[in-house]
Order: C-alpha cells, then structure tokens, then sequence
C-alpha cells in the first residue's frame, strides 16, 4: 500500500480539497460507527485547514478530536497545540466536537504520561482520519531525529499510546503519540506547503536510515493508507 502523492498550485485549493475529503470520511465513519475520530498536528501550516473544516456541515457531535503531540505548557499558552486547536478548529459548526487533549495537571510530561493515556483512550480507534505535518529535519509530531526516547516511541512492539519525549534542539518537553498510536489509524495525510518541504519530502522518499527523518516510519510501512498533500 503505497504512499501517495497529491500536489496543489496554491494552498487554498490544496485546503479545500483536503477538508472536504477529511469532512466525507468523519461522515462516513460516523454512519458506519456512530461516531469518529480526527487527530491533528500543531504548527502554522493547518491553521486555514482548521478553519475550514470548522464551517463543515457534519456531526460534530459525534467526532472526537485530539493531538498528535502537544508541549507541555498550559493550553492558554499560544505555543500550546490545545490554544491552537481551540483557537482555529473547535468553534463555528465544528464548537460541538469532543476534544480529548494531552496536556494534564501534572508537572512534567513524564509524569503526566499514565494520565495522557488514560484520556486518549477515550478516543475512538482506530482513528479515522490522522493528519501529520512534517518539519524540514524530517521529524512528525513530536518524532525528532535524535531524540532520547525515539527508539522506544518508534517501537512497534510496545503498545503505549503517547510518550514523553524531549526533542534535542527545541525548547519545551512534549508529549507524542507513539508510532504505533499513530498507524492505529484508518488513513494519514501528511500536510506540507513550500518547496523546502518539498525538498524534505524527496529526501525523506530517498533511501536512508527511518531514525534520521522519522517521517519515514510513516512513508514506508504498507498497512494504513498515507496520502501526502502539498503546495507551494
């Protein structure tokens, strides 16, 4: 089951397009299931995706959604993935949703690991619809190369939902989904725009180790359909 490949002329088209898939297989798995789940990523790049989905007119009632990662900072704190969500996706018609996020009461994301699970639990699996972004060093959710915990988050012969992790470079401890959280999906869009992306992506696709572009335990295992969606 390949990677596929879908490429855009502008971001507004790309946007449209990918709502309305998202929206038709929330709706789908909310006919078949009677409810559905969606998890999404942080970062600039799906904030006019959020926005667009909050105007679908599905029951959003019946979706549950979470994170693929979250820092753990409060979700009033504009570099928290929850105040992004609240701020883009969970209002207009998409107000009603259930979101399940990860960041809890206690003081550091390792202790809050149980608690994270417990609540992620209480999303619908496997996850109907699962978008990733991807940065320019390869890394998804909060999967970056060099990592100290990314051999175990990649792990697929543990069974953890989310994991504590704290990425080499980057400022805040976070919280992840594991890998094997991650292709408890029904199918996956990885969402990029810009040609540095696109130049990370061809690499990504190139031979290599997977732990120096995590994004390619994603790329290349065969049993969840990846769909990659990009624009300039």
């Amino acid at each position: 089951m390949p990677c596929t490949r879908k490429e855009f002329s502008d971001q507004n088209t790309l946007t449209a397009a990918l709502a309305e898939k998202i929206g038709a297989l929330l709706s789908a798995g909310i006919a078949k299931n009677g409810r559905a789940s969606l998890v999404v990523s942080g970062g600039s790049t799906p904030v006019a995706l959020f926005e667009r989905l909050s105007g679908l007119d599905i029951a959003w009632q019946d979706v549950g959604v979470t994170l693929v990662d979250e820092r753990w900072l409060a979700p009033s704190e504009v570099d928290s993935n929850e105040y992004l969500v609240r701020q883009h996706l969970l209002k207009d018609k998409a107000a009603s949703a259930i979101f399940i996020g990860m960041k809890n009461s206690a003081g550091t994301a390792e202790a809050g690991e149980t608690e994270c699970a417990q609540q992620l639990a209480l999303v619908p699996r496997p996850f109907d619809v699962l978008v990733l972004g991807m940065g320019g060093d390869g890394h998804t959710a909060s999967l970056f190369p060099g990592a100290d915990k990314l051999q175990a988050a990649t792990d697929l012969s543990q069974d953890k939902l989310c994991m504590a992790i704290t990425p080499p470079v980057a400022p805040y401890e976070r919280m992840t989904l594991t890998l094997p959280a991650i292709l408890n999906a029904r199918r996956i869009f990885v969402h990029i725009t810009g040609e540095k992306k696109k130049e990370a992506l061809e690499k990504a696709l190139a031979d290599g180790p997977s732990e120096v572009m995590p994004i390619r335990f994603i790329l290349r295992q065969k049993n969840v359909p990846v769909t990659v969606f990009w624009a300039p």
